[in-house]
């Protein structure tokens, strides 16, 4: 229980907790035995077995129910006498909107996603709410406070990116298992079983002239009168052989490279494929889409085997065969799930099937899963000491306790005797475009790009407004929104398909755009500079958007590294410090409690201050993790103590 001089604040706050999962579960019991007598609860997952283990909430029969209502309910039986309020919904929906946001004290998240942060982060700049942010990743984990106008914002800097692969790697020249994951998950599981409207580099080769042709196209046709295990076989052989062959006719590719094999079915599986079918009676109920596994049918049971080639072979005929018997309504709108049993298969066994083919290692389902899922397992222990730490920041914030606001940095090897870093926030960061409205400068082919590339490279992707609004001057290039009348959607439709030069309002170089969300109250300008010519490889959206930054990958790649943003960091891996003192920045700084006493209104005016772009910052909450392989040097940063 809270100590008696934090009761007053505590008991008279209204709380918003957004994300009832692995720090949810913690977070709500603490929030609770702390004395907290007002909260609401907003998640849209309903609990899964996986969670079991670690969100002590949920029991084996809570299973496909609502995280936020059972959470509730357990809670409640131990403390009866509080009101806990459950919203089974997305916190992007309408109804979570800035009104919604100001009748709260604080907002506290426990999110698994970079989005859902960002835009909680704007709501509640809007609402003028602070901030609790957390998030953990196996043994390490985090707490920040975000406070108007005296801590930076959520958003304030950048976030590591997940690595991002060359095309031509992926489709071309595999070494890593990790490429052959993505070209399973992103190209191969998307042409069979995704949009079909969606472009795919499943056929792209450097040199491969003949890989866009329409025999090539038509190969992934499922035809009407085709048998579904001649239709797999066929696919089968035209991944794993046909265009392992055209490659190998590059000899220039292979020159300093070992030469891939092609496969096809015929080497390891029967002409007769009956004499391999699986047993679809041991996949349940007909309507029980969860229970459908090629696993099953064939009676293999343990995901930490490594199978072999004739293993993969027949797990990747008998999954296709049942996405398109069981589940052949979906295809079409299918995206990969790391919690779709069949889709981890399917990848799975593609993924090592050409993993042979490339001379690369085989790899388990349950390893093949942590890749494709981006998983690092989740650690309980670590979850309940940062929903304390959260529970902590929240009674200062309510206290207004400015000066002894702490981000709080979980390690997983002690530095100075410490498990737990506090490190003193920083102030607004004067050139974060979120909480400074500084423009920012994208370079483009106007003569080029269209204005549909825009919109999802740039202002959902990078900038992640979910509903938003594009104006050049008074002229509206495009709106979304549900009170819109037939016209105008069909003229922003037709917008869409234009070259940006060729709008009705042409957006050439020197064109200042404003881009607003209306849900998230978020606006900011950003000025066109036309270019030419881009680095494919290094550049792949054809486009780079400056002012926004993005930080680097973590993982590296053959020396370099590929960020989202379509750029590249030549900077050398960070070396660990043999100092007992930590610091988390290496440019000049303020503090915030140098600012807390009088903010400036127009920091957006000034240059910040450098900031160090590998500042240790966990993504996500355990659900869904991005990998990184040098956490070592993250953490080994100095971090400054107080």
């Amino acid at each position: 229980m809270a100590s008696l001089k934090h009761l007053p604040a505590v008991k008279g706050a209204k709380v918003l907790m957004v994300g009832a999962g692995g720090i949810g579960c913690e977070l709500l019991k603490t929030l609770a035995l702390s004395g907290f007598q007002d909260i609401h609860i907003i998640d849209m997952d309903t609990i899964e077995v996986s969670n079991l283990n670690r969100q002590f909430l949920f029991r084996q029969s809570h299973v496909g129910q609502s995280k936020a209502k059972v959470a509730r309910e357990a809670v409640l039986k131990f403390r009866p006498h509080i009101s806990i309020t459950p919203y089974h919904a997305n916190v992007k929906d309408s109804d979570f909107n800035v009104d919604f946001f100001k009748q709260f004290n604080v907002v506290l998240n426990g999110l698994d996603n970079l989005d859902a942060r960002r835009h909680v982060n704007r709501l509640c700049l809007a609402a003028d709410v602070p901030l609790i942010e957390s998030g953990t990743t196996g043994f390490l984990g985090q707490v920040t406070v975000h406070v108007k106008g005296r801590t930076e914002c959520y958003e304030c800097q950048p976030k590591p990116a997940p690595k991002t692969y060359p095309v031509c790697t992926i489709t071309s020249t595999p070494s890593k298992f990790v490429h052959c994951i993505v070209w399973a998950k992103e190209l191969l599981f998307a042409k069979l079983f995704g949009d079909k409207n969606q472009a795919n580099d499943l056929n792209v080769r450097s040199s491969d002239g003949a890989s866009s042709s329409k025999q090539a196209e038509d190969v992934f046709e499922h035809r009407k009168d085709e048998d579904i295990e001649q239709y797999g076989r066929r696919i089968y052989d035209h991944v794993f052989g046909y265009n392992i062959e055209v490659a190998l006719s590059n000899e220039d590719t292979w020159k300093n490279r070992n030469r891939p094999k092609p496969i096809y079915s015929s080497e390891f599986m029967p002409n007769d494929l009956s004499q391999q079918n699986g047993n679809m009676e041991k996949n349940g109920a007909a309507n029980d889409i969860s229970s459908v596994s090629a696993m099953a049918s064939l009676g293999m049971k343990n995901p930490q085997d490594v199978w072999s080639l004739k293993e993969n072979s027949r797990v990747f005929l008998e999954a296709l065969k049942l996405f398109f018997l069981k589940r052949e309504k979906e295809i079409g709108n299918l995206t990969f799930d790391k919690d779709d049993q069949l889709a981890v298969e399917f990848v799975t066994a593609a993924a090592n099937i050409r993993a042979a083919s490339f001379g690369i290692p085989l790899h388990s389902l349950f390893e093949a899963k942590g890749i494709a899922g981006n998983i690092v397992h989740a650690v309980a222990t670590t979850n309940a000491i940062i929903a304390g730490l959260i529970v902590i920041e929240a009674i200062k914030v309510l206290q207004n306790d400015t000066k002894n606001y702490r981000m709080t940095y979980c390690l997983e090897h002690p530095t100075r005797k410490m498990l737990l870093m506090p490190v003193e926030p920083f102030e607004p960061n004067r050139s974060c475009y979120v909480c400074s409205e500084t423009p920012l400068s994208l370079e483009i082919n106007t003569h080029r790009a269209k204005l549909r590339d825009f919109v999802e490279k740039i202002v959902k992707a990078m900038l992640g407004m979910s509903l938003p609004l594009i104006m050049h001057g008074s002229a509206l290039l495009y709106e979304v929104g549900d009170d819109l009348d037939e016209e105008m959607v069909a003229n922003y439709a037709a917008n869409l398909d234009k070259v940006l030069s060729e709008l009705p309002t042409p957006v050439t170089s020197g064109t200042m755009l404003t881009i607003e969300d209306l849900q998230q109250e978020l606006s900011c300008q950003i000025n066109i500079k036309h270019r030419e010519e881009f680095d494919e490889e290094k550049e792949p959206d054809g486009m780079v958007l400056s002012g926004w930054t993005q930080a680097p990958s973590v993982v590296k790649d053959d020396k370099e590294s590929i960020a989202n943003a379509g750029s590249t960091s030549n900077e050398p891996p960070v070396e660990a410090e043999k100092n007992d003192e930590i610091e988390i920045t290496t440019g000049k700084k303020r503090k915030q409690s140098e600012v807390s006493e009088a903010v400036d209104p127009d920091l957006s005016s000034v240059d910040g201050d450098t900031r160090n772009p590998d500042k240790l910052q966990v993504l996500d909450d355990d659900d869904e993790l991005t990998i990184f392989d040098n956490w070592d040097s993250v953490t080994n940063k100095k971090i400054r103590m107080q």
